[in-house]
């Protein structure tokens, strides 16, 4: 791989001149501006990204870590961030951390010791949170934060949205409704089910500890929760899931035990992934946009990048009910 000493030494100029026409901090001759030019193109020279960050003190880079990319959901907010960060000129660094703490703050300490430009976070330890106010490293948290960190956050209202399941589902008259949560100490699972119970109460009808079941977010564990809850004497006849993942899980344990959806029993996810219109029957869903998720995200990152002291961010999303097969049939 070539150097800038041999870019200089094809150039017949000294490096330092290679530097000025290259970072452009220096007037240098049309002459030995064009000799410099075609020796960076004969020799394919590459400027050093570590040499320019250590001077200018920026990488061009975005460390964004999530729970799980195979996860729709995150995959499609990651890419409304990694769309939003090219456009503005930043490469994304993308880290998975299994909502594991030990391995998201390994992932934080490498970001930290790259020398991102600023961070996405789609969930967050306490203690990481000081760990990112000590290093004062612009971040924004997405979707799950600790509360009073003082960190820029981008959310969706998931209280709003489990009202809204509940208020559809009474709506359609359904009375003994069930709710397959995600992990019981996940903020967003508790709101979702929150906005789930306060409504049914509102509209007359309990959440009874014996229909609500937790899950991990996945079809797997959706499938499981639902087989439990559909192996009850009594039957439901609704079943809200924390997200989509889950909801398609009780999808198939609906079909594997012979219930006809949305006759006998109604199915509402949350995130409205873009799996939820190809599923039979189509997914009703809680919607966040979450491509518009992502690029709200990585605007907000990018305003603290460019204003450090701008005033601390809370931004929350209105989610929408999108209503599909697995509930009315259209």
């Amino acid at each position: 791989m070539a150097t800038i000493k041999d870019v200089a030494r094809k150039a017949g100029v000294s490096y330092t001149t290679v530097s000025h026409v290259l970072n452009q901090t220096r007037p240098v001759s049309d002459d030995a501006r064009t000799r410099v030019l075609a020796a960076v193109e004969a020799l394919a020279y590459m400027p050093s990204a570590l040499a320019r960050s250590l001077k200018s003190k920026a990488t061009g880079s975005i460390g964004l870590i999530i729970p799980n990319n195979t996860n729709p959901y995150f995959s499609e907010v990651a890419r409304g961030i990694e769309d939003s960060c090219y456009a503005a000129g930043y490469s994304v660094i993308l880290c998975n951390s299994d909502d594991d703490p030990a391995k998201q703050r390994d992932y934080l300490n490498m970001l930290l010791t790259k020398r991102c430009d600023g961070l996405i976070v789609a969930t967050l330890a306490q203690t990481d949170g000081e760990l990112l106010r000590k290093m004062k490293v612009p971040t924004v948290l997405l979707d799950r934060a600790p509360k009073e960190l003082g960190i820029d956050l981008v959310a969706v209202d998931n209280v709003a949205g489990g009202a809204l399941a509940a208020a559809h589902l009474l709506e359609l008259g359904r009375r003994r409704i069930a709710c397959i949560g995600g992990p019981a100490d996940i903020d967003i699972s508790r709101e979702r089910i929150a906005g789930l119970r306060q409504t049914l109460l509102d509209g007359g009808v309990a959440l009874s500890d014996d229909l609500l079941v937790y899950a991990d977010f996945t079809s797997a564990g959706g499938y499981l929760a639902a087989r439990s809850l559909l192996a009850m004497k009594q039957l439901p006849d609704a079943i809200f899931c924390c997200n989509d993942l889950m909801a398609i899980g009780a999808l198939r344990a609906a079909a594997e035990r012979g219930m006809a959806v949305p006759e006998q029993l109604a199915v509402v996810g949350f995130d409205d992934i873009d799996l939820a219109q190809f599923v039979h029957p189509t997914l009703t869903s809680v919607a966040q946009n979450t491509r518009k998720l992502g690029q709200l995200t990585a605007q907000c990152l990018l305003e603290r990048i460019a204003a450090p002291e701008r005033p601390l961010q809370r931004q929350t999303i209105a989610p929408e009910l999108h209503v599909r097969d697995s509930t009315v049939r259209s």
